[in-house]
């Protein structure tokens, strides 16, 4: 096989070269192996015209949910599979399908794995393979990335002070001949079951089904949101309501705070989302 390894230099801790660490890899294989490193503002066009002419047979995303979306975005419904080599702060998908964090153990899957058809969701155009959400969690997100330190305690500061400086959002959610009307603190658009900390907020979700789930968050506390961060205990299920859809829309009373699989993209105040069957086939 051909493989093609997109590689997020910004990914990485502990001063690992994964360009290096990879051409080492194959060094022995009977497999030949392209890196090519994504320039900084890289567009999807550029991308794609990289992933053609390689013709590679299998693509594989070094970083994080970020890298990965970009890929996927290139790849949508194309059936080349893609690979994971997690790389990024949160590894949200790579912890949702099992894919070892250790570098061997990923390359051995991505080199070796079966590829899997999983649906993605379409949220504002923007495709969403992992989580999307509107209200508080997109705020954090946006606090979080300004952050100079990321550790436990820079991050409970910025949860008090964004509680104290966000309102809950009033939103109005149709979903077929449904409305729904409610207070919220957050709505997330969930294509995955969890978050990259191991938080379950969509236990009842699969990858591969006809549908994905819209969670309706009520109510946030400093608990709360130090939960959904930094451990992998349940959130409270007496503030979350959950709804099994194909397609949706919803209307906030203001502009909410808005984010796609860990990328902040600013304030919406509408939000429709689709389902994409096999969107993409990854390898597990």
């Amino acid at each position: 096989m051909k493989i093609l390894f997109i590689v997020n230099p910004g990914a990485g801790s502990e001063g690992l070269n994964f360009s290096e660490l990879i051409t080492e890899y194959f060094e022995s294989s009977e497999h030949e192996a392209e890196i090519y490193k994504l320039p900084q503002d890289c567009t999807l066009k550029q991308l794609k015209i990289t992933i053609a002419g390689s013709r590679a047979d299998r693509v594989i995303a070094v970083g994080g949910d970020g890298t990965l979306k970009l890929v996927s975005e290139c790849l949508l419904q194309s059936g080349t599979p893609i690979g994971i080599i997690p790389a990024g702060s949160a590894n949200g998908m790579a912890k949702e399908l099992k894919i070892p964090l250790t570098l061997n153990e990923a390359l051995d899957t991505a080199v070796n794995g079966t590829p899997k058809k999983i649906h993605a969701v379409m949220v504002n155009n923007e495709l969403c393979i992992h989580l999307a959400d509107i209200g508080f969690n997109a705020y954090l997100v946006k606090k979080f990335d300004a952050l100079l330190h990321r550790g436990m305690w820079g991050y409970t500061k910025a949860a008090w002070k964004a509680l104290w400086n966000h309102n809950k959002m009033t939103v109005e959610i149709k979903i077929k001949d449904q409305t729904i009307r409610s207070e919220a603190a957050m709505v997330v658009v969930a294509n995955a079951t969890m978050y990259g900390t191991g938080v379950k907020i969509n236990p009842d979700g699969k990858l591969d089904d006809d549908v994905f789930e819209v969670v309706l968050v009520k109510k946030y506390s400093v608990m709360e949101i130090l939960k959904l961060k930094f451990t992998n205990i349940a959130l409270n299920p007496d503030n979350i309501e959950l709804f099994q859809v194909s397609s949706l829309h919803i209307k906030t009373k203001y502009k909410a705070h808005f984010q796609v699989d860990g990328e902040y993209l600013g304030k919406v105040n509408s939000l429709d989302a689709r389902i994409i069957p096999d969107a993409i086939s990854i390898i597990v």
